[in-house]
């Protein structure tokens, strides 16, 4: 999956004839699963038209303040749409738009959204050569680039006019692949390497009957999402669970059992900087698997538990500069059991649940968590979806890693 995913993409385009263009370029962003909205300039759309770029974008077409052929026409505002965006893209940039986004001029929505972005804004420049030599233009993309825009530079080729020059509208794909290569460039785990598991584990009884627990697994893949979207490569080994997740920078290696788990996690463990155990790994399995089904008696059944192996506890003898971070799910004296499970098993970080916290544990969608560290520093963090949990816990660990 690309870095793109789940961006939210606005797309401006300006009176060129590249803005034909422009189609393959939303269709490119969509394939990549970013959203897109797309804001013309009214002469742009001699170009192209906006029924092909609401199509492939599946969004309405922003062109105008407002419909002034209807009365009841709501203001398109673009202070939302500048915000709305994590970033954008004006494609063509014509010399007019160029000079007009140096000087703050807002004569139409695209310019007036450019001057309301946060996002990141890049622009590709596309124009006939003599105009795109001319010193105004140049002073123009310097003063862009000041700015803090990102310019895509134009290339050579034949252009509109019928000469061949410096001023061609970089390719869509070169363009996507632009902007993709940029934004992976500020991630800040980029290089990094992590170590994940989530889920329950399942130990067999006989060939249809398991000890398990009630673990989805939401919490460790809400951590692989957010650790890859700052640019983390994920190894998450999942025991049985419904989760699913789609990214270039996750691997997923599906296990059962605590043993299968214990073999994974020690097979990545010195290739990471970062290990998180947020499975709910079984304390206890039975000694002897049944062959053959157990048919039900009337007299009780009886079965004999060894204990697993313990992973967490494990990897804390052997770490080396890894970080390493486990869970704490408590009923009655929390801190002082999550206290005790950080010391023994050597961990930089524990994560503690509670089941008496309503809302917190397993299945749920939202979770409660105290963070301890080494020192014994506690972080209490209120009711949180589980998604912003994993970024409590990442940014938690980012500030101990550079501390």
């Amino acid at each position: 999956m690309s870095v793109l995913s789940g961006k939210k993409v606005l797309i401006g385009i300006t009176a060129g004839i590249a803005a034909y263009k422009t189609a393959s370029l939303v269709r490119l962003f969509i394939k990549k699963g970013a959203e897109v909205q797309v804001i013309m300039t009214p002469a742009s759309k001699d170009f192209i038209t906006p029924l092909t770029l609401s199509t492939l974008s599946k969004n309405p077409v922003h062109s105008t303040f407002f419909n002034k052929e209807d009365e009841n026409e709501l203001w398109n505002n673009h202070v939302d749409l500048g915000l709305w965006a994590d970033l954008m893209l004006i494609a063509p940039a014509t010399a007019n738009t160029l000079s007009k986004m140096v000087q703050g001029t807002s004569d139409n929505l695209l310019l007036a959204t450019y001057l309301s972005a946060k996002c990141p804004v890049y622009f590709a420049p596309a124009m006939d050569l003599d105009m795109y030599q001319h010193p105004s233009t140049k002073n123009s993309l310097a003063s862009l680039k000041a700015y803090g825009n990102k310019l895509i530079p134009a290339t050579s080729g034949e252009l509109a006019s019928g000469l061949v020059g410096e001023g061609r509208m970089a390719e869509p794909e070169d363009i996507v692949n632009f902007i993709e290569k940029d934004v992976l460039s500020k991630l800040p785990l980029r290089g990094k390497k992590v170590l994940l598991t989530a889920g329950p584990t399942y130990e067999a009884i006989d060939p249809v009957r398991f000890i398990g627990n009630h673990s989805s697994g939401k919490m460790g893949f809400e951590l692989a999402k957010a650790f890859a979207n700052l640019g983390a490569e994920i190894f998450l080994v999942a025991g049985p669970s419904n989760e699913q997740v789609s990214n270039s920078f996750i691997h997923r290696i599906d296990v059962t059992t605590a043993e299968e788990m214990y073999t994974a996690c020690h097979e990545y463990f010195k290739k990471v900087d970062i290990a998180i155990l947020a499975a709910a790994v079984a304390d206890y399995r039975p000694k002897q698997v049944a062959n053959q089904k157990i048919k039900k008696k009337e007299s009780v059944l009886q079965i004999e538990l060894e204990p697993t192996r313990d992973i967490l506890a494990s990897l804390g003898k052997i770490k080396e500069q890894q970080f390493l971070v486990g869970f704490a799910l408590e009923t009655n004296d929390e801190i002082a059991n999550a206290i005790g499970k950080l010391q023994r098993k050597n961990l930089d970080l524990i994560v503690l649940n509670s089941l008496q916290d309503k809302g917190a544990g397993f299945a749920g969608a939202t979770n409660k968590i105290t963070l301890i560290d080494k020192n014994l520093n506690k972080i209490p963090f209120q009711l949180k979806s589980k998604a912003d949990v994993a970024i409590d816990i990442i940014n938690e660990i980012l500030n101990q890693l550079n501390a």
